[in-house]
């Protein structure tokens, strides 16, 4: 039995394990084989906890650098242990932005540095892809289930395109965002902090469409038939997948959470400043933002290639 199948390891259920392994392939598209690796980790860092007598909720900043330090007396390459250390990490605060723990101790924890790569990226011209084949899907003559299908994924991909909103805030957003006349969405972001995020005419457009077929008595603007009430992480990320197929894309390549990243990458390529873009994103701190700045450093080297006196010729 391994240690998050017995329910008592360190404190952590093993709900709590497979809806963190859940959001990591609706969200960063994680495949089969990185979960079940994340999963070995997470088994491992609970067994850690079960040996020195700590329960989940008691974990402090100095039991994770203890473990660090065990992973290093075990002979662990850096390399490897770091990736113990960040799905450890990501573990914790998940657990807290979901509500499932008061505090996040892995925030003031560092690992072995690594070198950070770089999200994946569509290209504008694979979005206007997956935007244009969601779109012709929406105008189809078809029968009324695929229709309204149809609909809510336009909806969705015009949604977060145009405002990068995190999946679980885009599919939780309420009937009511849909029918306001704003030219914005209000979203309550990771630690209840508001935001403001302008919405573009398609995004509008799409919502109204979408909210046509869409049941009066719903709350919610993606309604499901699941515990939630509301299309699920998982769902979107399946249908999503389905579309970047039939627009030519690999569908490994595609997820909500690479679209997300699209957006504030194009952003930066086109001149929005980087704090505008850490707003938008709903990051409290700019150090998160700061991996786009790939973007930023190719449009500064094009500006001094294009703009400098000594560059002619």
């Amino acid at each position: 039995m391994s240690a998050t199948e017995d329910g008592g390891s360190g404190g952590a259920s093993s709900t709590e394990v497979a809806d963190y392994l859940d959001m990591l392939a609706a969200e960063r598209g994680a495949s089969a084989n990185t979960l079940a690796a994340y999963r070995r980790d997470l088994d491992d860092y609970f067994a850690y906890l079960v040996r020195s007598g700590i329960a989940r909720d008691a974990v402090k900043a100095g039991t994770l650098r203890a473990f660090l330090a065990d992973l290093e007396t075990r002979g662990l390459k850096a390399s490897s242990a770091a990736r113990r250390l960040s799905c450890v990490r990501g573990f914790h605060k998940f657990l807290y932005a979901e509500g499932l723990a008061e505090v996040d101790p892995s925030v003031a924890v560092s690992g072995p540095r690594q070198g950070r790569t770089l999200p994946k990226i569509l290209s504008v011209a694979e979005v206007d892809r997956l935007l244009a084949v969601a779109q012709a899907a929406a105008g189809a003559e078809q029968a009324p289930g695929r229709a309204r299908r149809a609909l809510r994924m336009m909806c969705l991909l015009e949604l977060l395109y145009a405002t990068g909103l995190r999946v679980s805030e885009l599919v939780s957003l309420p009937r009511a965002a849909g029918a306001s006349r704003e030219r914005y969405l209000i979203i309550k972001g990771k630690g209840g902090r508001e935001r403001l995020v302008p919405l573009t005419d398609a995004a509008r457009a799409a919502m109204g469409a979408h909210l046509s077929a869409v049941p009066e008595e719903s709350p919610w603007l993606f309604p499901a038939d699941s515990d939630s009430g509301h299309l699920t992480r998982q769902a979107f990320a399946r249908d999503l997948k389905a579309a970047a197929l039939e627009a030519g894309l690999r569908p490994d390549r595609v997820s909500p959470h690479v679209l997300r990243h699209a957006f504030a990458s194009h952003l930066l390529q086109n001149g929005a400043d980087l704090r505008i873009v850490q707003e938008l994103l709903g990051h409290a701190d700019i150090s998160t933002t700061q991996i786009y700045t790939h973007v930023l450093d190719e449009r500064l080297k094009a500006m001094v290639r294009d703009l400098h006196p000594l560059m002619d010729g």
